[in-house]
């Protein structure tokens, strides 16, 4: 009996054995998959241009259509709290491609330009800044920007491309170096630097008056003035014309460009079919980098002003044309998204959308709004104290790794997605400058609770208009403006008569004491406390005044790119197909289009 017994516990042992060590098998494979899962994911970058926060379904909207953008929410992660470090786009986009405010790298404005005005413009995001997009190119990562850049083109020569995407860590680009403008449509009115064209048409009919009175003076031997003084005065005049008309009377020619690369392949774009294309790139570029890992950033044109949307949507919204227009950027996300799966690529890919700011309330057509509903926020585009200016969407989705249906609440900051990016790909932020953004993944994951930022810090050009505070242990949210802008008519909620309002001079109040909001419970700021509300009005003033101090102590100069001098149209520097000034180019065009 002894030698079956020991027989029979040999067997079991042996199954045992066996049994653990097929159960070891599966939790190696389990890891593996899971490995395989969250190890350099690709990722999936969309910006949306202009987009109100309340325009989309998921943020509250019941009479707009976007069930792609829903879907995405709906399979991810969205915050509520999601905020553009600036109102506007060329330095919301710059804080958001370097992970820190956009006066650190001089893409902010201390006078009336706040944002880049031309292709041929010198100012741009500097070479010696550090893009997400060049930290994840050496991890091997192929890089692409698909859509609208913003970031300036050239430096000192037509060719030198030193602010240009591929000098950015990108390897591929197509899309728009600079953005879409009313003046982009040849049936709309111009609105690029409206006021300036507007004095210096001004003044050129007031010389002209000025020459054509001499010549009649001259004839009729009123004045004794020689033909050759009158000859060379109308000459100053003519050139002087002729040195603004040069750019201003070709504002499409210059501007509204389409590139591949260094390459120039439209001169004047066909707005029509610009949606088009830059979804057939987006869409090629996902299926010739399947293999991944790769980064991809749609910078989608819509749905700024002039609002081109296709046949197929216009007139099918319940808000008319710019109704139209974020129908038909859902459905462009859609197709992208739709790329993504048709390759299996989904579980692989962390995809995140979002708006550069808030909606443009000073948009409009007579009383027709051309512009966002920033839904219970107030103020809009350009103004960034106010919630509305600053406050966008932001939804995360990366199935199997990030819950899905999760809302987070907390305070974050487009500036997070560059440390969060690079963490993922397993890269560093650089230790020599600061960065003010904050990983999101223990947020996104659920292994954090609270943000990162304690204080947020709200600049309009450079000019500190508010900050926020978000008590740790409490979870209550302060606000502080120091600067607001002055809204005309009364009551309108924005500057209506003018294309922004202003950060500083005549326009804006400065406010001492400075309003203070609870944000928990007052997130529209509709309530300032009172200074004479007690002693909590005190403690949060001067707590956030310390850490503004603090906050300020981090800041150093640094050359301005938005100067005037370097924002001015400089024919050297003009992108162009063919000899300049006559450039004109259409290689994008279907074969029955040219």
């Amino acid at each position: 009996m002894a030698p079956t017994a020991q027989r029979r516990r040999a067997a079991h042992a042996a199954r045992d054995s066996l049994n653990l060590l097929l159960i070891m098998c599966l939790l190696l494979k389990t890891c593996e998959l899971k490995s395989a899962n969250t190890s350099k994911p690709n990722i999936l970058l969309i910006m949306a241009d202009d987009l109100g926060i309340g325009d989309l379904g998921c943020y509250g909207n019941d009479t707009l259509r976007t069930p792609n953008i829903d879907r995405l929410a709906e399979e991810g992660v969205r915050l509520t709290q999601h905020l553009a470090a600036a109102p506007l786009c060329t330095p919301s986009r710059a804080a958001f491609l370097t992970g820190r405010h956009a006066f650190r790298s001089g893409m902010d404005a201390t006078d009336r330009y706040r944002a880049l005005q031309w292709n041929a413009g010198s100012g741009g995001l500097p070479q010696n800044e550090t893009t997400f997009a060049r930290i994840l190119q050496g991890q091997g990562y192929t890089t692409g920007l698909i859509g609208k850049w913003h970031q300036g083109v050239n430096c000192a020569s037509r060719n030198d491309h030193c602010h240009h995407p591929l000098h950015h860590g990108f390897d591929y680009f197509y899309g728009m170096p600079f953005t879409l403008v009313n003046d982009c449509h040849p049936d709309r009115p111009p609105s690029l630097d409206s006021g300036l064209r507007a004095r210096l048409w001004l003044y050129t009919q007031i010389m002209a008056l000025g020459v054509l009175t001499i010549v009649a003076g001259k004839a009729c031997r009123l004045i004794s003035i020689s033909w050759k003084l009158v000859l060379s005065v109308a000459t100053l005049v003519l050139l002087f014309f002729t040195s603004w008309y040069a750019s201003f009377g070709f504002v499409r020619r210059w501007n509204c460009i389409l590139m591949r690369n260094h390459e120039v392949t439209e001169q004047p774009m066909v707005l029509e079919r610009a949606a088009s294309l830059v979804l057939k790139e987006a869409v090629s570029f996902i299926a010739r980098n399947k293999q991944g890992p790769f980064l991809l950033f749609v910078s989608l044109l819509h749905v700024h002003i002039p609002l081109v949307t296709t046949e197929r949507f216009l007139g099918k919204s319940r808000h008319g044309l710019y109704g139209d227009n974020v129908e038909e950027m859902d459905w462009l996300v859609g197709e992208i998204l739709n790329a993504v799966e048709e390759h299996g690529l989904k579980n692989t890919t962390l995809t995140y959308f979002t708006s550069d700011h808030g909606g443009h309330l000073q948009a409009r057509d007579g009383h027709v709004q051309l512009g966002g509903w920033n839904g219970i926020y107030r103020g809009g585009k350009g103004m960034a104290g106010w919630e509305g200016g600053i406050r966008v969407p932001g939804i995360f989705r990366w199935p199997g790794v990030l819950p899905a249906g999760h809302v987070i609440h907390e305070p974050t900051s487009l500036m997070d997605v560059f440390p969060t990016v690079v963490q993922l790909a397993g890269g560093q932020v650089p230790q020599d400058r600061v960065i003010d953004g904050r990983s999101l993944l223990p947020l996104l994951r659920g292994d954090a609770e609270r943000s990162a930022h304690e204080f947020l810090f709200h600049y309009c050009g450079q000019y500190l208009h508010a900050a926020r505070w978000h008590e740790k242990d409490s979870g209550r949210l302060w606000k502080v403006h120091y600067t607001t802008p002055d809204f005309h008519p009364e009551g309108a909620g924005a500057c209506r008569g003018s294309s922004m309002c202003p950060c500083s001079g005549a326009g804006v109040t400065h406010h001492d004491p400075p309003l203070l909001f609870d944000l928990s419970g007052d997130p529209s700021e509709a309530r300032p406390l009172s200074p004479d509300a007690g002693p909590v009005y005190r403690e949060v003033v001067a707590r956030v005044g310390r850490a503004v101090r603090e906050h300020r102590r981090s800041v150093r100069p640094v050359p301005e790119q938005l100067s005037f001098q370097n924002v001015a149209w400089k024919p050297w520097l003009q992108p162009c197909c063919g000899p300049f000034p006559f450039c004109a180019c259409s290689r994008d065009a279907d074969p029955g289009e040219t």
